[in-house]
């Protein structure tokens, strides 16, 4: 097939390179000319403009947005939609908020042009792994671009088959789900990235508490020297925690076991809080998840007022005094 890609960083530009190497066409647009002529060095179409982009694609027209999520992809959607024609698809697939893309499909319903919001996981890794990808939209433009889904997932590979699955849909065994109506896509990715937060954080936690556990303050005989790296190596061998964020974690541990490169500033991508007000819609109790984002928050700063609070109490009522600093 033939498809537009645009926005070309990290995980674009290796979607539009899988995309090639599984034999379709790909049409590339950046804002960046340096990361459109890349690219296109490696046997893409590129276009300097959106326009330029739309004119090398023939009916019906597939675009695939890989952008930042917010006013960057507000604007792209707006303007590529102008360009496009009744029957074209236009393809969200980056972080998007799910309520813009109910919004969005309904107006572009309009003009004739159906939008699929695609939850996309994988990451820098997804070239080679391929990307697990969850969509929202019609079921239609889904089977109209199975092609392109095809290529970018990461097939069955050597995970085991789940019993019992007779029946269902066998896309989901290679790795994409069309999860629903428009929105549902992007819903289900940002379930996906609430629950990475919360396993992110127990893993970090855990690491922590083993970290400490040759402090001078605890009895002599109950401090062990334990080596972080071979712990994460051991854990990923058949035990119940091992996963791709525990081999992540035995990679850094193993080049820096004390991460001495790393400061502790953790970002958040919003789909985090997203999460969190999705959870308060439905008043479900998130307990984990909710705490897993607001230690992002406690990371970017040194001590918190909230902090100072609690001294103050402590103090009040009990008479326990602040522990030096160290």
């Amino acid at each position: 097939m033939r498809i537009g890609v645009v926005g070309l960083g990290r995980m674009g530009g290796n979607i539009a390179r899988r995309l090639m190497r599984a034999g379709h066409e790909c049409v590339v647009h950046d804002a960046s000319p340096k990361a459109t002529k890349a690219l296109a060095g490696e046997g893409a179409s590129g276009a300097d403009s959106l326009e330029a982009m739309v004119a090398q694609l023939s009916a019906p027209r597939i675009v695939w947005l890989m952008l930042p999520s917010g006013a960057i992809t507000e604007a792209a959607v707006a303007k590529v939609a102008g360009l496009l024609s009744p029957g074209d698809i236009l393809i969200d697939g980056g972080n998007t908020y799910y309520k813009d893309d109910v919004r969005r499909a309904a107006e572009l319903a309009k003009s004739g042009i159906t939008y699929l919001d695609i939850g996309t996981s994988g990451g820098i890794w997804g070239l080679e792994r391929g990307y697990c990808m969850m969509i929202g939209g019609t079921r239609e433009a889904v089977a109209t671009i199975d092609p392109i889904l095809a290529a970018l997932a990461p097939g069955k590979g050597l995970v085991a088959e789940t019993r019992d699955r007779e029946g269902r849909d066998p896309r989901v065994e290679q790795g994409y789900l069309h999860a629903g109506p428009a929105g549902s896509g992007h819903f289900v990715k940002m379930i996906h990235n609430g629950i990475e937060y919360g396993m992110m954080q127990a893993m970090a936690e855990g690491f922590d508490i083993l970290r400490h556990r040759g402090d001078a303050h605890l009895p002599e005989a109950e401090r062990f020297d334990l080596d972080m790296a071979d712990i994460a190596e051991v854990w990923r061998r058949g035990s119940v925690v091992t996963s791709w964020l525990l081999d992540l974690s035995a990679q850094a541990l193993a080049r820096d076991e004390k991460l001495e490169s790393f400061s502790g500033h953790v970002d958040d991508s919003g789909e985090g809080r997203w999460t969190i007000e999705a959870a308060i819609e439905e008043a479900v109790p998130a307990d984990t998840l909710a705490s897993a984002l607001f230690v992002r928050f406690r990371s970017r700063q040194e001590h918190t007022f909230a902090e100072k609070m609690l001294s103050a109490m402590r103090l009040g009522f009990g008479g326990h005094v602040e522990a030096p600093k160290p």
